[in-house]
Formats: C-alpha cells, structure tokens, sequence
C-alpha cells in the first residue's frame, strides 16, 4: 500500500485507511505492508499541522498494489505538480488499484484517470469534478469502485473505502475481523 503524501493534505484522509490496511497486515502478517512517499522525503506537514515523515520520495518509492492519495486542501497544488503526476502514472501501472480519498480525486482527474468513469470526492471538490464532462458524478456515495480506480467521499469515508478494499483483496473474513478490531461499525455495513 502506498500512500502519496504531501504539504497540506488531510490527515484523516490517508490515516484511517493507514489504520485499517495496517490492522489487516497485523491480523494477516506477510500479506499487507504499507509505506508512505512525498516528492522529497522531507518531512511533510499536514492540514492540521501534523507532521509526518515519508518513509521514501516519489522516485524511490517501491511497486504497490494499491495506490492511495489523499485529499486536503493541498490537492489544489498537486493536481497541478508534475512530479505528483508522474508518480501516479508510474506506481498505477503495477498497481491492482489506484485510489483516492476526499479531493484526492482532483488529483486523479488530472492525471486522467476518471475520464469515462464515475467517481466521488468531498462536497467541496465536487464542483471542480463537475467541469469535466468526461467524469460522472455520484453524489452521496461513500466510495466509489471502478475496478482499478477507486473513490472515496470526503474524510472519514477513506476507511470505508480501505474495509471495502480489504474485502475485495483479502475477503470478508478479515476485513470483518479488522472493522471488530477497529471497532469501527459504520452503517450500513453492506
């Protein structure tokens, strides 16, 4: 799992997923292992001021099989920064998934990667979704799946997205025994 970080992004955009893909690799050892890369590797400071340091850059960051950027009002930055896009492009192509979390999902358009597909974002992105033609919006939805590309709504709904993941990679069994070890019960569960 990697996860794309930067200056500005929403914490609990890519922590809760964090959380929950870290908890599968726990109750499964061996079978999921997450990492997280920035442009630089220098220490990256969040929307609320958290401060995080990426275990590698963009350059150096390893294959994944699945890619996950977050949102946060930094999104409006990377969508247009080039060494965000080509990392994208480089990580996805061995990736089983790429995903994104809240405004992440501008990142993702820009990239191209929505065009021809539906997708979701946090309300506040969905305007600027809304002037691409070639993305169909769902409103109201927690995430989205596409197949290789996978949306989630704003914030919170990127730990919904990572159960579902976990269910669709790994199956029901363990992403039900994470959700009880997270203690998380969101509703509907479905």
């Amino acid at each position: 799992m990697a996860f794309l970080l930067f200056d500005d992004a929403e914490e609990l955009d890519f922590i809760g997923p964090w959380e929950m893909f870290t908890l599968a690799g726990e109750l499964r050892p061996g079978d999921v292992r997450c990492y997280t890369a920035s442009e630089t590797g220098a220490v990256v400071t969040c929307a609320k001021g958290l401060r995080v340091l990426p275990d590698c850059t963009f350059d150096d960051a390893p294959a994944a099989d699945v890619v996950i950027i977050p949102g946060g009002i930094g999104t409006r930055r990377e969508r247009d920064n080039p060494a965000m896009l080509a990392a994208i492009e480089r990580l996805r192509r061995g990736a089983a998934v790429t995903a994104s979390v809240c405004t992440g999902a501008l990142v993702l358009e820009r990239a191209g990667l929505l065009d021809g597909r539906r997708a979701v974002t946090h309300r506040v992105g969905l305007p600027i979704l809304a002037r691409n033609p070639r993305v169909t919006l769902v409103e109201g939805a927690r995430y989205v799946d596409e197949g290789d590309i996978v949306t989630a709504a704003g914030v919170s709904a990127g730990i919904d997205m990572a159960l579902h993941l976990i269910r669709r990679l790994w199956g029901e069994e363990l992403a039900r025994a994470v959700r009880d070890a997270a203690e998380y019960y969101p509703e509907p569960w479905g």
